[in-house]
């Protein structure tokens, strides 16, 4: 997800530093990795269970033996959701001799770091960074040092447009994004070239803004217009109130959006009996059969006394996938980590298997969720063509 927000600038000092290890060791004896979270503010509701996602792979990593015969030594601060101090945690972690970062949540965050990280030539994976182009600087040279393992925006995009013409039987749709969010414009461009690329048509678009609470003159237009699919990418809290204003109103179409949907609180927000054919792209689900999924999801629930979501799931791949490539390295120094990170393919993560391409991207496919009654009714992987 593209999480962006707009932040007060602070100045304030690191307030929260926790060490997680398996066994009570020397530093020397140990690889020392890092997290940059948003753990307090703004962005609290993605970062902590991103942490804790984090957090079970080092322990799981430790319990069973560590990485390279060494225990792991993981360091984690708060960011506090703050531009400013997301660098100041990422120097204080380089300064600290981690051989690599996963975080921190949202886009803007990662973008804030991703130049120190690059500087000091050490590794970082970005769970949930999905704004389009983000691994190149505005030189168009690719950061070296930055990988992340979800996919961008433009893909859920294409792959939802895909989806609402073969599987869907659309021909024709309305689509209605946030003028406020790139993301949101970027997912409706993504769409809007896939659909009718595929023979659809795209009869109707119009925007909302992001806070905005009463949809009730959009939704009226919409009724006036003859479309077989809404596609809807919005953040959750947006979507929720506009999919059950829609559906009171007599709204009936399939409604399509991207992992912006995916939150318990849409549910609350649309009512379960109006959250009845909606799907969305997202990167995992708890209902899905692999096993390895429901191994993690059972790990979870015992370690943490709830279930994962998907910021937990993409968190936990994101630290699997540079502990990886620290064996895989064959020692724990930043720039041979780099270069099996680099080299990385088929890796079997909980949210699907992937190998990393030459833009640092994930090559995966997309996991759409259908929602009947605000339940999960079914999950498939789509791919874009």
């Amino acid at each position: 997800m593209n999480l962006k927000f707009v932040k007060k600038v602070m100045t304030t000092g690191l307030v929260l530093a926790q060490l997680v290890t398996g066994l009570s060791v020397q530093a020397e004896e140990t690889i020392k990795v890092g997290g940059n979270f948003e753990l307090s503010g703004a962005a609290a509701s993605y970062g902590t269970p991103m942490s804790k996602g984090v957090r079970l792979a080092i322990k799981q990593a430790n319990e069973s033996g560590g990485v390279l015969g060494k225990q792991l030594e993981y360091i984690e601060y708060d960011n506090r959701s703050d531009l400013t101090e997301t660098v100041s945690v990422a120097k204080r972690l380089v300064g600290e001799g981690v051989v690599g970062v996963v975080g921190p949540a949202p886009s803007g965050d990662v973008l804030a770091q991703m130049p120190v990280m690059e500087e000091a030539q050490v590794p970082s994976v970005a769970p949930a960074a999905t704004l389009d182009g983000m691994t190149y600087n505005d030189r168009g040279e690719l950061y070296k040092y930055f990988f992340r393992v979800a996919f961008e925006d433009s893909y859920q995009g294409s792959v939802a447009g895909l989806y609402a013409v073969n599987q869907l039987q659309a021909k024709r749709a309305a689509l209605v994004s946030d003028q406020a969010v790139d993301s949101s414009l970027g997912l409706a461009d993504a769409f809007k070239e896939s659909f009718t690329g595929a023979g659809g048509e795209v009869v109707y678009t119009d925007s909302i803004q992001s806070g905005d609470t009463d949809f009730t003159a959009t939704i009226s237009s919409l009724l006036s217009q003859d479309f077989d699919v809404l596609y809807l990418p919005l953040y959750y809290n947006e979507a929720g109130l506009f999919i059950k204003q829609a559906r009171e109103l007599g709204l009936t179409q399939p409604i399509i959006g991207g992992d912006g949907l995916h939150s318990p609180t849409l549910i609350d927000l649309a009512s379960p009996q109006y959250a009845t054919d909606v799907y969305f792209t997202s990167h995992f689900s708890t209902t899905s059969d692999v096993e390895a999924v429901q191994t993690f999801v059972k790990d979870y629930q015992e370690e943490y006394g709830e279930e994962p979501d998907t910021f937990s799931a993409t968190a936990y791949d994101a630290a699997r996938l540079l502990l990886d490539a620290i064996e895989r390295a064959g020692e724990a120094e930043p720039t041979s980590i780099q270069a099996a990170l680099e080299a990385m393919q088929d890796f079997e993560g909980v949210t699907g298997v992937f190998s990393v391409d030459e833009h640092h991207n994930p090559v995966k496919a997309a996991l759409m969720i259908k929602l009947e009654n605000g339940t999960i009714a079914s999950t498939e992987y789509v791919e874009a063509e």
